[in-house]
Formats: C-alpha cells, sequence, structure tokens
C-alpha cells in the first residue's frame, strides 16, 4: 500500500527520509534490495545484497543510509532536493523471484529562509496638508515563493509586488511598493511570508510638509484711520500738558515772605473806593 509522508527541512540542514521497513535482527541487509528514487525514474541510492550498486551524481558525499531502518540520510539540504521520494524494498528469498515488501512515498519540503526585509521610503512631493512618498520592501534569497503584506498603523494594505527567480527551484527575490499619502506621521510594516515563517520590519514614516499661515498686511484704509487716531491722541496730550498747570498757576497767591503774610493777602477782601463828602459835593 503507498503511504505518503511530507518531512519538511531547511537548506543546509541534515532531514532524514524514511523509508516503509526495517530490517529484522534476525537478518541483514544482505538479504535485500533498496532503492531510493526521486520523482519515481532518478536514482538517488541503491543497494543489493548490503552492497551499494548506485548513486546519483548531484548527491555524491550527501547521502547515506541507515542499513537497519533503511533512512535515506541527506546533509546538507539543497533547494533543488526539493521534490518527491520513493522507497523500494524487495526481499531476496529467491534470487529468481525477489519479493516487493515495501513501496512508500515521501515527499521532502525544503526552504531557504529569507533575508530580513528592508524598507525604505523616499518623498516624492510635499503638500501642506501631506506628503506623498514612494515606499519600498524587498527580501532575497528564500524559497519557496513567499507572500508579502503589509499594514499601515495596524490597517491592512496591498503592495504592487513582483517575485525574480531563475528557475522553480531557485532562490527567490521579492519586492513590494506602494504610493502613500502621509498626512501624519505613520509606522509601516512589511512581512515577508514563506511555508509558515514570517518575517518583518517596521518603519516610521514622517510628513515633512509644513503649514505657514502667511500674514496679511492691513489695508490703506486701516493704517490712514490708526494714523489719525494716534495723531490726535498725541495732540491732546501736548495741550493738556501746556495749558492746564497754567490755569491752575493762576488762581493761586504768589509766593509771600511768611506764610501768615502769605495767607492774609490772599483773604484780604477787593479794594473799594470811598467817596467823601468833600468829592460829592461839587
Amino acid at each position: 500500500a503507498l503511504e505518503k509522508k511530507v518531512v519538511e527541512s531547511k537548506v543546509g540542514e541534515k532531514v532524514g527520509l524514511p523509508c516503509c521497513h526495517e530490517i529484522p535482527s534476525s537478518e541483514s541487509l544482505r538479504n535485500y534490495r533498496v532503492y531510493w528514487q526521486k520523482n519515481t525514474t532518478e536514482v538517488v541510492l541503491a543497494y543489493a545484497e548490503g552492497e551499494k550498486i548506485s548513486k546519483h551524481k548531484r548527491y555524491e558525499n550527501r547521502t547515506e543510509m541507515d542499513s537497519r531502518n533503511l533512512t535515506l540520510w541527506i546533509s546538507p539540504v539543497e533547494i533543488l532536493d526539493n521534490g518527491p521520494y520513493q522507497c523500494v524494498v524487495q526481499h531476496l528469498r529467491f534470487l529468481q523471484n525477489p519479493v516487493v515488501v515495501c513501496d512508500k512515498s515521501v515527499a521532502l519540503f525544503v526552504t531557504a529562509d529569507f533575508s530580513k526585509p528592508n524598507v525604505t521610503a523616499e518623498a516624492s512631493a510635499n503638500s501642506c496638508e501631506s506628503t506623498e512618498m514612494v515606499v519600498r520592501c524587498s527580501s532575497h534569497g528564500g524559497f519557496p515563493k513567499p507572500q508579502i503584506s503589509g499594514a499601515l498603523n495596524n490597517e491592512s494594505v496591498v503592495w504592487n509586488a513582483s517575485w525574480v527567480s531563475e528557475s522553480s527551484l531557485s532562490p527567490y527575490n521579492v519586492t513590494g511598493k506602494l504610493r502613500l499619502n502621509v498626512t501624519k506621521d505613520a509606522s509601516i510594516t512589511c512581512s515577508i511570508e514563506y511555508n509558515g515563517f514570517v518575517k518583518s520590519t517596521s518603519l516610521l514614516l514622517k510628513k515633512t510638509g509644513i503649514c505657514i499661515v502667511p500674514t496679511v498686511p492691513p489695508s490703506y484704509n486701516v493704517i490712514t484711520a490708526s494714523s489719525i487716531i494716534i495723531v490726535i491722541f498725541l495732540l491732546a496730550i501736548t495741550l493738556a500738558a501746556r495749558y492746564l498747570p497754567r490755569r491752575v498757576c493762576s488762581r493761586c497767591c504768589k509766593p509771600q515772605d511768611s506764610v501768615e503774610e502769605g495767607l492774609k493777602e490772599c483773604t484780604k477782601p477787593p479794594m473799594s473806593f470811598k467817596v467823601t463828602s468833600e468829592t460829592s459835593s461839587v
């Protein structure tokens, strides 16, 4: 019966692909033929009667097989190792008619870590209300093809994304681009997601447009009216300072030799002419 299993590994690690048969302690590898194949046509490693009979050049010095449980070990793992494998075991009871005791398929899923996303922002235009920015996010060297997502102040944004890879089994480079109108300082986050792994980077976007309200010069009428008021005010102060002290002092007495004489002089009734009888009779 065919039984499919998935094994995951990262580039550079050591991985074991399990087979479907374990040789009993009473027997040895000499009683079996074991074939490890990829894509059902490419022989990775093969043993017959305990001896290695075939090996693939690309897997040379990178593979070995356990002589008891027949696990295929690959180290270090490469992206090209990604794909389905098959373990076929035959028991050599009779050399003329070997019996298949095991035929199992296992899939190796290889991942390669992407670099930490690099996020940059460039202001393309400024206005009083907002700053137009071009934001870019890039990551490279990973596998498989990733998803790129983002958020602006925790609100989801959709990147204009592009991917570059030499083939379906080559590392990917991914780039995302956004055009944003930033009306206030904000935080942009770029996330690269691949095979359950996530790498993220955040960047603070600062609004650079500065609003300056121009001062409006006063109109000609306002300037004229203000000037007239100021002139009248100054003229009033000048006249008051000139005439008010004289009028007050004119009612005062001249300074005398003493306070009493001054008081008497000031309180003395006005002079009157006395008419005598001599002068009245003519």
